[in-house]
């Protein structure tokens, strides 16, 4: 007899279902440094599991030991709580005697580098590579910007790397490699190494073939990138070398009755020693500066008072050569009149403190200069070389037509002074708007300077309206309004500025936006038909 053995009794359920406990995240500490010998393994680990399908695995370790003693500055990892999980390796060439055409093997020559050249001008990317666990921390990007400062602290011209497309195998049949790159830039594909390298900065230099011969199973094809480094000067003079940083003068001038030219010159001088005590490097007038002269001719008619003024131009840009060079600064001139050959023109003088003086004429008089006047417009556009970088002059209306400063920066400019004459606040804002836009488009400082007071019984100079100011770009390295410097409206004053040329260099490769190198050159262009300058 068999003993009945009872049910067992069923669990009562609540009908709830119980979450899974959340995993704990993983906690990091990461530490970008420079790699040593010490941590091979580690670095063999990853090489061996990153590049087991596609290339020879690891560096032995007497390769890797040659590359931190060739270039330690050159050998970059970042370690997770101890443990290296991504490194960078690198070297310094001079790219000239291996061109765009090289390949892999041919520029590094192994493992152990021996084509490094300290007095090299390029920074080569060896090699890059990640734990495949730590893709997610991003920190390939970490180690490109790593690269990115060994390469300016060093002073080298570029980065260079090949890059090879482990997406286009998957194209070969269906497009050239041209097309595969076009689309990856315009993100149209993504390729796992050429996006990523990509929105680091790095452009496309060529298109090459058999750059990893031993890239099993990919593509041949592959690509030679490279990012400048707009930091890069060529071996800086002790004395007299190229700055980094202008400071610049304005002044806000007073127009007030003189008896004499003497007297005049004593007021122009003043402004310049004062601007000079500050080590300017430039100083700048206003358009018509010399006006109160005028007060001599209140007799004559306004064409034939002006004609009159312009017989002391000559005499007054003499006076301004001088002093360029008894202050050692340069000075934007303001604007004077003109007058030869039965031709009036408006004319503004750089004065340069080595001596010598260059001008730039006014291309587009205004009605009333026209029609009180006579003015005639010039015909050629300069760029002017000072010791203190590249600069162009506009005077007044002339930046209100934005074909000339995107000329101007076409060639090179960092700094437009705009010396100006406004009689009324509207006359001002037109001239101020104006020159705020020309910065933030083509990514200059504009200069400009103008006028205050009254000249009574001058014909069409009687009064004056003006707030001189130093514009600059509109990005995170400047003034969020785009403003250095502004004087208070309708007062005479000075302003001092100090004008960082590389932050125009990091805003037109690394800005918000991009102005200058993102036209579109395939729609449109502009083409310069007056004289050649």
């Amino acid at each position: 007899m068999t003993k009945k053995t009872a049910p067992k009794k069923k669990k009562k359920t609540t009908g709830e279902i119980k979450e899974p406990k959340p995993k704990k995240p993983e906690q990091h500490r990461l530490e970008l440094r420079n790699t040593r010998p010490s941590d091979y393994n580690d670095v063999r680990k990853i090489m061996e599991s990153v590049y087991s399908s596609a290339f020879d695995g690891a560096w032995t370790q007497e390769e890797f030991e040659t590359q931190i003693t060739l270039f330690p500055e050159g050998q970059i990892c970042i370690e997770d709580n101890g443990t290296v999980v991504a490194a960078a390796i690198s070297m310094v060439v001079d790219y000239s005697k291996h061109g765009d055409r090289h390949t892999y093997k041919s520029i590094t020559g192994g493992g152990k580098i021996p084509n490094h050249d300290p007095n090299g001008d390029t920074l080569y990317g060896v090699d890059v590579f990640v734990h495949p666990k730590k893709h997610g921390l991003r920190l390939g990007r970490r180690l490109y910007d790593a690269r990115k400062e060994v390469c300016e602290k060093l002073n080298l011209r570029r980065i260079i790397i090949g890059g090879w497309m482990p997406g286009y195998k998957a194209y070969e049949g269906e497009m050239n490699p041209q097309k595969y790159v076009q689309l990856v830039s315009q993100k149209e594909l993504h390729d796992p190494v050429l996006s990523f390298q990509l929105g680091n900065d790095f452009h496309v230099r060529k298109i090459v073939t058999n750059y990893f011969p031993d890239n099993k199973g990919y593509s041949s094809f592959a690509t030679v990138l490279e990012w400048i480094n707009i930091y890069y000067q060529d071996e800086e003079k002790l004395i007299g070398g190229a700055k980094s940083v202008i400071r610049v003068g304005v002044v806000q001038w007073q127009m007030r009755a003189v008896k004499s030219f003497d007297e005049m010159k004593q007021q122009v001088e003043f402004f310049v020693d004062t601007v000079s005590g500050y080590n300017a490097d430039f100083v700048v007038f206003p358009e018509f500066f010399y006006a109160p002269l005028l007060t001599q001719f209140n007799k004559m008619n306004s064409s034939s008072a002006v004609r009159a003024l312009a017989d002391f131009t000559e005499q007054m840009r003499n006076e301004f050569v001088n002093m360029a060079v008894s202050y050692n600064i340069n000075i934007i001139a303001g604007s004077m009149f003109e007058y030869q050959d039965h031709i009036l023109r408006n004319v503004a003088y750089l004065c340069r403190r080595d001596g010598t003086f260059d001008s730039q004429y006014k291309l587009h008089p205004t009605p009333d200069e026209v029609s009180y006047w006579g003015v005639t417009g010039g015909d050629s556009l300069k760029v002017f070389e000072t010791d203190a970088g590249r600069i162009g002059i506009l005077v007044c209306y002339d930046v209100e037509f934005p074909e000339l400063p995107r000329i101007l920066a076409e060639r090179g400019i960092d700094m437009l002074f705009v010396p100006y004459y406004t009689d009324t606040k509207n006359g001002y804002l037109r001239v101020r708007h104006c020159a705020q836009a020309r910065a933030v488009e083509n990514e200059i400082y504009v200069v400009i300077s103008g006028s205050v007071g009254n000249l009574p019984n001058v014909e069409n100079m009687d009064i004056q309206y003006a707030q001189s100011a130093v514009f600059t770009p509109c990005d995170f390295s400047f003034p969020p309004e785009g403003i250095a410097a502004e004087a208070t409206p309708n007062t005479e004053m000075t302003l001092i500025a100090d004008l960082d040329l590389d932050l125009l260099k990091e805003v037109r490769r690394q800005g918000s936006v991009r102005n200058m190198r993102d036209r579109r050159l395939d729609l449109f262009r502009l083409d310069w038909l007056g004289k050649p300058s």
